[in-house]
């Protein structure tokens, strides 16, 4: 008998409200909390690996919880027997039972890589390359309000401990320029800022907020919609410039290596399908010396784990830095030490995701199949 054979799967749910409460990006969306999606997996042997995804609403990401938790339920029962180390077949086995909706895939995806590494005692960081270093810088973002409060948020933040901090905007162009003046002149002189506008700007937004600002330091993220939107504003501007939302595979990405688009991209489990594909995105950027984030759509301790093991192994003069979004929630999914100083956060040791999951805390599952 194969102990590595996958011998049952069970999903829960759990919903994780906001420490902060309500977050609010671009356009006047806004969220209490995550929706998450936790997934077991064991194998024949006895070992579990579990996964998580929560998107943040049903509106930053094409990712809807209970689309993915329905989808889920259709793909497990089809997954019993297969040998669970196989996590590229497993993957391939998934798109051809499931066209799209990479997010649906991703927390079995991420239960089979921790999986992986509690079977063979090897943490995410060594089976995705190897650790370099052993902590990862960190950023906060900072959601929209009026500017003297997105200030006050900031200050919070850096007496934290943050060191580098998010600026949302993609609201009204004006009140964006004095969000950022408000935060820039509220924190440190070398506190780094990215002003991230989630892809709402049109290019003449982006170029009256980027003439406005020339004279602040700044990485300016994700300014519109749209490849071709994104292109004009590289061509028209030397601000470092990073994509997000844009990088859902890896045609994009090598299409905006071929055009000299990207200083740098920010990559999210959930949106491109787990860490098996964020893994290879990661190593073509790597090969073209772009900065990376990783990071996802939303979730707790699980989550965090997940994309900060898969950080860890990048090389550290390319890692630009990561989000603790299980600091960002009011409950936790799983125990595992992640020591956080002085805007730098420390994994969990021990294989796999290094965390042990009760899933007593979860209630019952919403479906569980075995063999």
């Amino acid at each position: 008998m194969n102990g590595a054979a996958i011998s049952s799967i069970q999903i829960f749910r759990q919903w994780q409200p906001f420490r902060d409460g309500t977050y609010r990006c671009s356009g006047g969306r806004s969220a209490e909390g995550f929706d998450s999606t936790i997934v077991e997996i064991t194998s024949r042997d006895g070992a579990k690996g579990y996964g998580e995804m929560a998107p943040l609403g049903s509106f930053y990401d094409p990712a809807f919880a209970s689309g993915a938790r329905e989808a889920m339920k259709e793909l497990a029962p089809q997954l019993l027997g297969c040998a669970a180390s196989g996590i590229e077949a497993l993957n391939r086995r998934m798109d051809l039972l499931l066209k799209g909706h990479p997010y649906a895939k991703s927390a079995i995806d991420m239960a089979l890589w921790d999986l992986a590494g509690k079977r063979s005692g090897l943490s995410l960081a060594a089976l995705s390359g190897g650790a370099e270093g052993e902590s990862l810088a960190l950023y906060r973002s900072i959601a929209q309000q009026a500017p003297d409060a997105m200030a006050a948020r900031a200050v919070k933040y850096i007496t934290e401990g943050y060191r580098r901090l998010q600026v949302k905007v993609g609201l009204d162009v004006n009140e964006d320029i004095a969000r950022l003046e408000a935060v820039r002149a509220s924190v440190p002189a070398d506190t780094v800022l990215f002003c991230d506008a989630n892809a709402s700007w049109s290019t003449a937004e982006t170029r009256r907020f980027l003439m406005a600002t020339r004279n602040l330091d700044y990485t300016l993220e994700q300014p519109c919609a749209s490849y071709e939107e994104n292109l004009a504003i590289r061509r028209a501007t030397d601000r470092p410039l990073v994509l997000d939302e844009s990088i859902d595979g890896t045609d994009v990405l090598i299409r905006a290596i071929s055009d000299g688009l990207v200083d740098g991209i920010t990559i999210k489990l959930a949106r491109v399908g787990g860490l098996t594909r964020a893994k290879l995105l990661r190593d073509i950027a790597i090969t073209k010396n772009l900065k990376v984030t990783i990071e996802d759509t939303g979730g707790a301790q699980i989550d965090t784990a997940a994309y900060s093991g898969l950080l860890l192994s990048t090389p550290e003069h390319l890692r630009q830095h990561t989000v603790d979004f299980h600091n960002w929630v009011t409950v936790s999914n799983a125990r595992g030490a992640f020591a956080i100083a002085d805007g730098m956060m420390a994994l969990p040791g021990g294989p796999g995701l290094g965390l042990a999951v009760d899933p007593d805390v979860f209630g019952e599952p919403l479906f569980a199949c075995g063999i």
